[in-house]
């Protein structure tokens, strides 16, 4: 895999995927390196799965960087952006796929959860994409594409995911600040909001169970949510900013 000093070929495009080791960053990062991107993924924990992914992607033709990052810290996205351009001299689409996930009664929750959960999931997308906007800017093109929930728009009770739940409302809200204030640069900002998706981090016999709160009658797959996020990143989708396009199977709507 190449390493932020060697040259890339500067002038392709260039997509970061925070938490892009796994699940659904890592299959957006093989669509793209399958179409000739260069694909910079982050991880925190998972360094063999990241190694994996990138060789993946560079088995396929694309180039790969493979970059330890907690990007919950805003010193650390920094330097993440940073190793990037220093990489590629460019970044055209940020895909914020990190976010962490718990299930815990509200009454329950500690401090120390509850900020776990809106630094993973919020403040995260925040802090990177503060930093690639300028890029964006400078570039005058760029696109950026961030994860909700289905329902968050709705703001429903969650009792047992209350600080997730509402870190992903946020994402929404910063979703339409960054899209009206970027339009003009030929920038765009949009959420991808899933339902139940098969990413491979429920346990199969809870997936099953859900399946009867799904008007589709069926679990959304991997697939789904990579369409949409490919969509998102086309061309197609210049004239889409600051929407929030549920994934879900007609769930939570």
């Amino acid at each position: 895999m190449e390493s932020a000093r060697q040259a890339g070929q500067v002038g392709s495009k260039t997509a970061l995927i925070s938490g892009g080791a796994k699940g659904i960053g890592r299959e957006v990062g093989l669509r793209l390196g399958e179409r000739g991107w260069a694909v910079a993924l982050c991880y925190r924990k998972s360094r063999a799965e990241a190694e994996a992914t990138g060789s993946a992607i560079e088995s396929n033709g694309g180039r790969a960087l493979a970059i330890h990052a907690d990007v919950s810290t805003p010193e650390v996205c920094a330097a993440l952006v940073r190793q990037v351009l220093d990489w590629q001299g460019r970044i055209d689409a940020f895909i914020h796929c990190a976010g962490p996930y718990h299930r815990v009664d509200v009454l329950e929750e500690t401090p120390a959860g509850w900020r776990e959960m809106f630094a993973g999931n919020l403040d995260s997308f925040f802090y990177l994409a503060r930093l690639v906007a300028p890029v964006m800017v400078n570039q005058q093109s760029g696109r950026i594409v961030a994860f909700s929930m289905a329902n968050a728009d709705r703001l429903v009770a969650q009792t047992q995911l209350t600080a997730h739940y509402l870190s992903k409302v946020g994402v929404l809200g910063l979703v339409r600040s960054l899209a009206k204030a970027l339009a003009k640069h030929n920038v765009t900002v949009n959420a991808v909001s899933p339902g139940f998706i098969d990413s491979g981090s429920l346990d199969p016999a809870e997936l099953a169970g859900l399946v009867k709160t799904i008007p589709a009658g069926r679990i959304g797959s991997l697939a789904d949510s990579i369409s949409a996020v490919l969509y998102l990143l086309s061309d197609e989708a210049a004239y889409v900013t600051g929407t929030s396009l549920h994934v879900s199977g007609g769930w939570g709507i």
